[in-house]
């Protein structure tokens, strides 16, 4: 068991973190009928494509500024009870704008979510606004600038998620430019669905502190002395990767076999009730299946802490925490 040790998650999708008991309380308030998507307590989905058609379908029953509250809350207070310190939240203004809510009515119930968190648990955690990567370069380019013009002190970060075969990473590189000149951390999508090179691409075009995923390295030996020696965080999600046939089962995971060759790996859930996972049960995979130790563990989450999209003083009272 890993209960009793502390917790931390550099990479959530906030919509993909939303439990399907509270999906189905969403739709029923407004008239939607969960049949194609959810079956038996369980969001339903065979590739990715369907995941993505999934994703879209459950990020539906949120609609306002106080669902938006509740899902967030709801999120971290589950975090909070495992023993999560922090958690990095991925949220996306695109979103917000497509549903009719606004970008800022979006990030504000987020924010409160947080703040009411907080309050509640003492659980700490940040924002990182992401660009859609099949939406296309300029979309991607207006999430960088709308991160970079926001006051919101919880923005700490900008990433690029989606559908990584689509276009090159030299198609978004202006938006990272424009979130590395507002002071924001870096982190990008690489390495899960495509190969080794999409994550020499980000390393080459992006120069980002984290990587998301970032597991398709281990099939370039060079690239993963690359990632060691530059000290680029990955952020390793293994139950996603396995429910997505990324690796045929956890044996083959390369979580031992990247941190054995001196990459910073961190453990996180992705969008965990798609995947059937959570943080805690990621940690429970680290411990059972892949015989890391509670040491080992607790490393890796010192790791996360210390690639934290947060301010000194606050990286140093979590750091006390552990």
């Amino acid at each position: 068991m890993t209960s009793h040790l502390k917790k931390v998650e550099l990479h959530c999708h906030l919509e993909g973190a939303a439990p399907p008991d509270l999906v189905v309380s969403q739709a029923a308030r407004y008239g939607i009928d969960t049949s194609a998507f959810l079956k038996d307590g369980s969001y339903a989905w065979n590739d990715f494509a369907e995941f993505i058609r999934c994703y879209d379908a459950v990020a539906a029953v949120f609609r306002t500024e106080a669902d938006y509250a509740l899902l967030t809350e709801t999120y971290l207070l589950e975090l909070s009870a495992v023993n999560t310190i922090y958690s990095e939240l991925f949220v996306s203004p695109d979103h917000g704008d497509r549903i009719g809510l606004g970008a800022d009515a979006y990030m504000a119930g987020v924010t409160a979510g947080i703040l009411s968190a907080k309050e509640k648990t003492g659980i700490e955690a940040r924002l990182v606004v992401v660009g859609e990567r099949h939406f296309g370069p300029e979309s991607v380019i207006a999430a960088a600038e709308y991160a970079a013009r926001s006051d919101n002190p919880l923005i700490t970060g900008f990433n690029m998620a989606g559908e990584e075969r689509m276009n090159r990473v030299s198609d978004y590189a202006r938006a990272f430019d424009i979130a590395r000149d507002a002071g924001l951390g870096l982190t990008i999508h690489a390495g899960e669905v495509c190969g080794a090179f999409s994550v020499t691409d980000a390393l080459d075009l992006v120069r980002p502190a984290r990587i998301g995923h970032g597991v398709r390295a281990i099939e370039d030996a060079d690239l993963v002395k690359r990632l060691a020696d530059l000290g680029t965080v990955l952020e390793v999600c293994p139950g996603s990767n396995i429910a997505l046939g990324v690796f045929p089962d956890f044996q083959a995971h390369p979580l031992r076999a990247l941190r054995d060759a001196g990459v910073k790996v961190t453990i996180n859930s992705d969008d965990p009730p798609f995947f059937h996972t959570s943080l805690a049960r990621e940690y429970e995979i680290a411990a059972d299946i892949m015989g890391f130790s509670d040491a080992e563990i607790d490393a890796m989450t010192r790791t996360a802490v210390e690639a934290a999209f947060v301010d000194e003083e606050t990286r140093a009272r979590l750091l006390v925490a552990l």
